[in-house]
Order: structure tokens, then sequence, then C-alpha cells
């Protein structure tokens, strides 16, 4: 491969996301569950630069600790530059660069927005033509969270999470962003929910097939109204996050006293997502998180999912 070929470089960037409203339906024979969730694409981004190589190989940087990611053939990344080259009949590889915002293990869909931008940095660096559907089908296959940070905004997720529909939201939502220090399994909050959901077989409702979410959360998010969409703000994974790390009731009682409209665990978390009234009350309460010795970052959506930026 020529020095030239190798000097070609596509940049793409792709969202975060926050769960601003999740149901998770009953235990499957599969061993999965459905969901229903309101996913929002927030201002943390993964920067992906993807690079003509013989094989395929992935490295990081940026403000993320990313000591503990793998770069072998198990990364989400590399899993979609192989998948997009194998139904692309694609010969060569690729060498990725991540520089990573978004933080790892926490529910917000780091590794899921790698593996979108990879599949549009590949697609647009190798000039396979994929459509847009074309490239969603494909991130299906690697993950539930993966379509929705190719699509970014505001949507539903049903099925397993990727069966998409958009979702009309107004204006601009502010949030703040608590991280922990240590990060949860997904399949780990799952199992947990599952026992939770045994040990209070007598006390809950027992959940739904097939889970919907609440029109309440969709009028909020099309009003662009922060009060009314923190008035039903849900997570059914939030009581398995909290039993698996009990700080995290701490950190969330913290944030509510200190001026939050509302503050949810993320997705499977451990990430804390407060929602402030505007952006002077979602500085104030970066402030005010960071004086409690919480590492705290700030964020807006919706915005825009994986999308080419150079190359």
């Amino acid at each position: 491969m020529s020095s030239g070929a190798r000097d070609q470089a596509v940049h793409v960037r792709a969202p975060g996301k926050i769960n601003v409203f999740m149901k998770v339906g009953a235990l499957q024979d599969d061993g999965y569950h459905d969901v229903a969730t309101a996913y929002q694409a927030i201002s943390l981004f993964e920067e992906v630069s993807a690079r003509p190589a013989d094989d395929f190989s992935v490295r990081f940087s940026g403000p993320i600790d990313t000591r503990g990611l793998a770069t072998d053939g198990s990364n989400l990344a590399i899993k979609a530059a192989r998948l997009l080259a194998r139904v692309a009949d694609y010969r060569g590889g690729v060498a990725l660069e991540i520089e990573k915002h978004v933080p790892i293990a926490g529910g917000m869909g780091g590794g899921s927005a790698d593996a979108a931008a990879t599949l549009v940095a590949c697609d647009h660096l190798w000039g396979t033509g994929l459509s847009r559907d074309e490239l969603h089908d494909l991130a299906a296959e690697l993950g539930a969270d993966v379509p929705f940070a190719l699509m970014g905004g505001t949507a539903v997720g049903t099925g397993r999470g990727d069966q998409l529909s958009p979702a009309l939201a107004q204006g601009t939502f502010h949030w703040v962003l608590a991280l922990a220090d240590v990060g949860l399994s997904t399949p780990e909050v799952y199992a947990e929910l599952d026992r939770h959901r045994e040990r209070h077989v007598h006390d809950i409702a027992p959940p739904v097939e097939q889970p919907t979410v609440d029109i309440e959360v969709l009028q909020a998010l099309r009003a662009g109204d922060p009060h009314q969409l923190a008035e039903y703000l849900y997570n059914d994974l939030q009581a398995p996050a909290l039993h698996l790390e009990p700080s995290l009731a701490a950190t969330l009682e913290t944030g509510e006293l200190q001026g939050a409209l509302a503050g949810i665990v993320s997705g499977s978390g451990p990430t804390v997502a407060f929602l402030a009234a505007d952006q002077d009350a979602a500085l104030e309460l970066q402030v005010a998180l960071s004086a409690s010795r919480l590492t705290v970052l700030r964020a807006t959506g919706p915005v825009h999912g994986a999308r080419v930026v150079a190359g």
C-alpha cells in the first residue's frame, strides 16, 4: 500500500447517550429482555479516525482512562470494521484511532458510539456505499445501543432497544453527569434486576413482556420542557444498579439537594444524569457537585448521530 493511501483518513464523530426513560420487560426464554426506552444523544462525542491498513487495529487517546479496554478482535469497533468488510467483500483492513470522551462502562453507550462511528468511517473510507438502513442493520448486529448512536437525536427504542422510532424534541435539555469511580457490567445489572424482581415478587407488579414508553415522557420531550420531563424520568435498572453500587444513592441525593430538577441512573449505570432547568442552572450544579468531590461533566441534548466531519 502506498504512503499516500496510508495518509488518507476519515474522521467521524458519534455521541454518547442518556436513557431518559427505561422500562424492562420480563426475562424471556432466550435470556434477554425486551425494553422500552427513550434515548437522547448528548454532546459528549467519541472521535474516530480511520486510515487504510492491511489488517485491523485500534488505539485510544483522550481524557478517559482506556487502559482496561481491549484492543484485539473483541473490541466492538474492530468487530464493526470486520463486519462491514465481510458484508462488503472488502479485502483490506483499517487502522482506527479513537479519542474517547464518553465514560467507559458508565451506561452512556461509549462503546456503541465507537462502533457506529467505525461503521460510518469505514463505509466512507472504503467506498462501500451502504445505505443508512443497511448500516442500521449492521449496527443492530453489533449491539442494542449501536443503532441509536448511528441515528442520534431523540428516539424511542423497543425490542432489544434497537428498533428505533424518532421522537420529536424541542429546544435543548441541559444535563450534568456525575461519574462513578467504578464501572457496572450491563449483564450483571440485568441479572440483579431479575433477582430484585424475584425478591419482591409479592410487592411489585409483574413485568410485562413488551413494555412501552409512557406518553407523558414523549409529551415533555416534544414540549422541550425540562420541568415536565423531570417528573417522568424513570429507569427500571436504577434499583439494581443502586443495589450493586450503594454509593449512587448518595450521589442522587446530593444532586437533587443542590438544585437538580431530577436525577436518574443512565442505562445500566453507574453514571448519574441530573436534569437542570437551563444552562445557568447546569453550571451552578456542576460547580456544586464538583465541590462535593464528585467528578462531573456538563452536556446538552439532543445532538446528531454518527457523521463524517473530515475526510
